[in-house]
């Protein structure tokens, strides 16, 4: 079962956390990298940008409202370089992210009578809109936690030789 407002709330806050743990870093911490193969702050939040509005909204509508008609092609991990994120400005992506999630939530309002076990057929096997519907909020839970991961790389890497073994293990 689905408990839409609960989910709702979650989003709202995730996103808050999500500002939270990004809006005050320096612009050499938001493009930071531990390695090349690595994202940056600046790259996760326009990823959540970009998947907030070409992903997760657009495919639940799709299995909501057309189930029959193909999905919108999509390349999250490919965006990173082609659309440049680690160029962009810090304020203005998560201005950027925290809008477009204010109009995710308005448009999920909407969707009070939707049937969550409505299916959609994709290349990896079927999903259904509630299966869609928690990715989505689980989405925002594996990037904070990248965000955090990287905020206690950053510090190790910038710690000098000084160790944060006293602060328990990571």
């Amino acid at each position: 079962m689905i408990d839409l407002p609960q989910i709702q709330t979650q989003m709202k806050q995730t996103a808050a956390a999500i500002y939270e743990l990004a809006h005050w870093v320096t612009d050499e911490q938001a493009k930071w990298k531990p390695d090349p193969a690595s994202w940056s702050m600046l790259e996760v939040v326009n990823h959540l940008y970009d998947e907030e509005r070409e992903d997760f909204r657009v495919r639940l509508d799709y299995i909501l409202h057309h189930p029959a008609e193909k999905w919108p092609p999509i390349d999250p991990e490919g965006w990173v370089t082609a659309r440049a994120y680690n160029k962009r400005d810090l304020a203005e992506s998560l201005a950027n992210f925290r809008q477009e999630r204010e109009r995710s939530l308005t448009w999920l309002a909407t969707l009070t009578g939707a049937d969550w076990q409505a299916s959609y057929e994709t290349p990896f096997g079927p999903i259904s809109a509630g299966d869609m519907l928690v990715a989505w909020a689980g989405h925002d839970l594996l990037h904070l936690r990248q965000l955090v991961e990287l905020h206690w790389a950053y510090r190790l890497a910038n710690g000098r030789s000084f160790r944060p073994d006293y602060a328990g293990r990571w």
